[in-house]
């Protein structure tokens, strides 16, 4: 049973990092379109933007190893 809960927690934690990331890379994009010259100042944002996405994916991947490998 522990093996369900931590593959339903993986997939949910997976699925929306990757939405995240995704929508986020694409508010990126236009918003550097439409203003180029404050593109660097948006890939900063965006990138600490999605290093937070990711690590909400990482704690779920260490919370379903501690699920399945519990008694």
């Amino acid at each position: 049973m522990n093996f369900i809960a931590a593959g339903i927690i993986m997939m949910a934690a997976v699925i929306g990092a990757g939405f995240g990331m995704c929508y986020a890379t694409s508010k990126a994009v236009d918003a550097a379109a439409r203003q180029p010259e404050a593109a660097s100042r948006i890939q900063t944002i965006l990138l600490l933007g999605c290093a937070l996405a990711e690590s909400t994916a990482i704690y779920a991947f260490v919370v379903s190893l501690i699920l399945a490998t519990a008694g």
